[in-house]
């Protein structure tokens, strides 16, 4: 049995997102005294986050009254909102739905607020360890009491190697998981603690981003463009939003619901042809690519919540899911349920208490719970009716009901659900990256730098190999081929008669879509090395 270092603290907080971060400045505000320790898999604090947010700041300003005075990262004002419908080669402006006005929010890089709140919650006394990916919950006793990070230095053929270091146990008496999307720790403890009994399923995008630099001439600051429509089909749900901002930058970035029917889709693809639309093209003008990068992100609201808290630990940020999907935003909302469960936490703390069970009563006492129950009929009118019932529905819920609906839509399936086998669909044809406005997948992840240990074990896990051909080749020919944005999937062979699945786990940019989409749930993605996967500079 491998001894083990063991580090104790009074609070521990996985992941160095907002989420995360506002919960450990928080925490010490209200206690200064306290012990608390936040681990991120990332090799610094922002790497993993890549630039492209617009951020409604009423948490911000709640966390840290002063940030204005405090050199922020944001000083880009939203000036301009402009929502697109598209067909193939026209366009209409629609009205600017109320959710999405930004007059009030900010436009930046998401990467270099938590630095800037890494920075803060250090100065409070924080200890932030990057590069330590939490690998397992240590549950004893029917209670979390924290989390063993990953071993270092073990060969591909699973044995240790000659710079075999083994991982830590980071040990406290709470825990606060701010993992994001599909946290590999949260997934594990929702069948430990059956988490997500009585919960609609959840349902998920994938969002895939670049950063441009572009001229002076092309830029329009402040400008947030979002669009829907072409070139998704109209039961696909999805679109892009555009933001201009900073010195010269624009974020590009599109999502798709991953709750697709079409295996032949790839949302990459999808991607890269919207940039060549009249109304779209013209923003990229001169420029050049300087980042990329994708995540998934959890949409389903409010109604596919988990419960939030367990013995000896409770959920924060879009590990949990809250994401305010018709606002298109995510990170004000992790941010408040990172102070909520600060506050749980200490409130459990002084009662003696293992589980910080305040947690649910004081979100359904916050605005936060108040923005998420007005949009939570939005997302699933677009799962239940498609593009043009899912407006109507989204325009009587806004502007009739005004958010008070007497029912509450679900979903009734899982995403790994919903695929049409290949046959059965209509095959799509996407044209060729030209290499100026429309690129392929291996460039795109050069320019994500991201790199993994080579001789590490894969992170990504196939639970049942012979499945990759037998049911997702054979049926669905290989959908992981062309929802993963990175080229990690690849079948070999398949001219010769002998298809096989190879697992390119160097190229992944942690997106998670994998783990999500496929339709056997035969993909398990584990942490890998510490310090793994994309590293996106700050200002990027």
């Amino acid at each position: 049995m491998t001894e083990r270092e063991t580090m104790e603290f009074d609070v521990l907080v996985v992941g160095a997102g907002p989420a995360g971060l506002a919960a450990a400045i928080r925490l010490k505000q209200l206690q200064p005294d306290l012990g608390v320790c936040v681990v991120e898999k990332g090799s610094e604090v922002g790497a993993h986050i890549l630039s492209g947010a617009v951020i409604e700041p009423r948490a911000l300003d709640e966390l840290l009254p002063g940030w204005r005075d405090d050199e922020p990262p944001l000083s880009t004002e939203a000036t301009d909102d402009r929502f697109l419908w598209l067909t193939a080669g026209r366009s209409l402006q629609l009205p600017t739905p109320p959710s999405m006005h930004n007059k009030g929010n900010y436009i930046g890089s998401l990467g270099s607020v938590v630095r800037w709140m890494g920075a803060r919650a250090e100065a409070l006394g924080v200890e932030i360890y990057p590069g330590f990916a939490a690998a397992a919950p240590i549950v004893e006793d029917g209670a979390m009491r924290g989390v063993v990070t990953g071993d270092m230095g073990i060969g591909r053929d699973g044995e240790q190697g000659p710079n075999f270091q083994p991982g830590m146990e980071l040990r406290a008496r709470h825990t606060i998981l701010a993992e994001g999307c599909r946290g590999s720790i949260t997934k594990k403890l929702f069948d430990i603690f059956d988490l997500r009994r009585g919960a609609a399923p959840q349902t998920y995008g994938i969002g895939i981003k670049e950063l441009w630099e572009v001229p002076a001439e092309t830029h329009r600051k402040g400008l947030v463009l979002h669009t829907i429509g072409w070139p998704l089909d109209g039961a696909t749900y999805g679109g892009s939003f555009l933001y201009h901002w900073g010195e010269n930058l624009v974020s590009y970035g599109f999502v798709v619901g991953l709750d697709y029917r079409n295996p032949w889709l790839s949302p990459f693809e999808e991607m890269q042809r919207l940039k060549t639309h009249p109304a779209v093209r013209g923003n990229f003008k001169g420029g050049r690519r300087i980042a990329y990068g994708a995540r998934a992100i959890s949409e389903g609201g409010l109604q596919s919540l988990p419960k939030l808290t367990f013995p000896g630990g409770c959920l924060a940020g879009d590990t949990a899911g809250f994401l305010n999907v018709p606002k298109i935003k995510g990170t004000h909302a992790a941010m408040k349920s990172g102070m909520l469960a600060a506050e749980a936490v200490l409130a459990a703390r002084a009662a003696g208490e293992a589980e910080p069970a305040g947690l649910a009563e004081a979100f359904r006492g916050s605005w936060l719970h108040d923005e998420l129950h007005a949009v939570r009929n939005i997302r699933p009118g677009f799962a239940k009716w498609g593009l043009w019932g899912g407006l109507v529905n989204a325009a009587i819920d806004t502007y009739v009901f005004r958010g008070k609906a007497p029912w509450t839509l679900g979903y009734s399936h899982a995403d790994n659900e919903t695929l049409l086998e290949a046959d059965a669909a209509r095959p799509i044809a996407y044209p060729k990256p030209d290499g100026v406005l429309s690129f392929d997948r291996n460039s795109s992840v050069f320019i994500s730098n991201t790199n993994h240990e080579e001789n590490q074990p894969a992170h990504l896990k196939l639970r049942h190999p012979d499945q990759a051909i037998a049911r997702n080749w054979i049926s669905f020919r290989s959908p992981e081929t062309r929802y993963c944005p990175a080229g990690v999937y690849e079948i070999v062979g398949a001219e010769e008669g002998r298809p096989r699945l190879q697992i390119n786990a160097q190229n992944c940019v942690h997106c998670k879509t994998c783990d999500i989409k496929d339709p056997g749930q035969n993909i398990d993605w584990c942490t890998p090395e510490g310090g793994g996967g994309p590293n996106y500079p700050a200002g990027m």
